[in-house]
């Protein structure tokens, strides 16, 4: 083991609670790097995006600054390629990230709206296993189990566990599907399209589930309630995973590329001026969810000229396009757009309500959540229900 990695994980630990929080020693004495012995960063070479491998054993130095920033996640895979089966210096296409050691500020926030008790029996996900690593310390591995749908992420988190003291339980499974046993809290550092009912008939009485809602920045908390289902609160704060699959990777995507150059280059069949300059939404959490809940499946473009001149393009899978062009920051837009939806007025919509407002009430909305998984969410007037179906 590298010398010092004690030292870089009490800096951590440091730098991410106060010194009396119970997740502070947990921090401090958990060997991250173990857990990410090789990992994946986005690189470009050759005119080309992609992700090349780091060891490191063979670069310490950047081994401890990766594997001890509060702030950083780990890509330990991408597509169906593991860091572990690669060789050093090898480049993989660009593809979705498939796993990683989440950054561990992100693991202790969810684990912090868990508010978990010494006595709870926990379910997490497991990844790396360095957040399984963490819970283990804080509660005792007696009282952890563990989950992934990837056989060698299993195997490989067990035997670090191991090296580090910890024999928690780890089962192979789909994480939305049945749960081995029933839990106090459910804990997922994956993203959900919905909440599975698994979960609600895994949960004890008075169990609180945490997790986030696929393609937004949503944390949703939920309570056990009596008739099966659960109520509680989308977070004041945003928080992003990769989304749950179901098998080696995720599905491939549909060819859109006809799609998107239509929405770049055609006449639309509405030629407006927008109410607002351009915006790269994707960088927002609160507008981009409640766009997400308003019009599920929107996918985003953005562009900015050496003048400035910005560019914003959105597709949607019923055929509808916006392309949104200004000719600097602050200047309105030429909006184009055509199909059954205008996603340009719907995203202009959500951005008056902010201006009027002062925030959006997806953040602090209540959250009712039916015993089939259906989850309704509240806040000064506005709903939203996500559905299981």
């Amino acid at each position: 083991m590298p010398a010092g990695w004690d030292h870089h994980a009490a800096r951590m630990a440091d730098e991410t609670v106060r010194p009396e929080s119970r997740w502070h020693g947990p921090l401090a004495t958990t060997p991250r790097h173990l857990f990410v012995p090789r990992w994946w960063t986005s690189s470009r070479k050759n005119g080309a995006w992609g992700y090349e491998l780091h060891d490191g054993p063979s670069d310490p130095d950047t081994w401890m600054n990766n594997a001890y920033d509060k702030n950083l996640s780990v890509i330990t895979r991408v597509g169906p390629h593991h860091a572990d089966h690669a060789t050093p210096g090898t480049m993989v296409p660009e593809s979705w990230p498939t796993s990683s050691s989440t950054l561990p500020d992100l693991v202790v926030t969810m684990y912090r709206h868990a508010v978990i008790a010494d006595t709870n029996r926990i379910l997490v996900t497991c990844g790396s296993g360095y957040g399984t690593a963490l819970a283990c310390r804080r509660l005792g591995a007696d009282r952890v189990t563990s989950v992934d749908v990837d056989p060698y992420l299993i195997k490989a988190a067990r035997e670090r566990l191991a090296d580090t003291g910890h024999h928690p339980q780890l089962e192979v499974g789909d994480l939305t599907g049945e749960l081995p046993d029933t839990y106090d809290r459910i804990i997922a550092t994956v993203s959900v399209p919905a909440i599975p009912a698994t979960w609600l008939t895994a949960l004890r009485p008075g169990g609180r589930l945490v997790t986030t809602l696929a393609r937004t920045g949503l944390i949703i908390t939920a309570d056990k309630a009596a008739d099966g289902g659960a109520t509680g609160m989308v977070a004041r704060e945003p928080a992003g995973f990769m989304s749950t699959r179901h098998g080696d990777d995720y599905p491939p995507a549909p060819d859109t590329t006809a799609r998107w150059n239509t929405a770049k280059t055609a006449q639309g069949e509405s030629v407006t001026t927008g109410r607002y300059p351009v915006m790269r939404v994707s960088s927002t959490w609160d507008v981009r969810s409640t766009l997400e809940l308003t019009v599920p499946g929107i996918e985003h473009q953005y562009s900015k000229g050496p003048d400035g001149a910005r560019t914003a393009y959105m597709l949607h899978p019923d055929g509808s396009w916006a392309r949104a062009v200004a000719t600097g920051p602050r200047d309105l837009p030429t909006v184009h757009q055509s199909g059954p939806r205008r996603l340009w007025d719907e995203l202009d919509r959500i951005r008056t309500w902010l201006v009027i407002d002062g925030d959006l009430p997806i953040s602090g909305a209540t959250v009712r959540i039916d015993p089939d998984g259906t989850c309704h969410l509240a806040r000064s007037g506005w709903t939203a229900t996500i559905s299981t179906g």
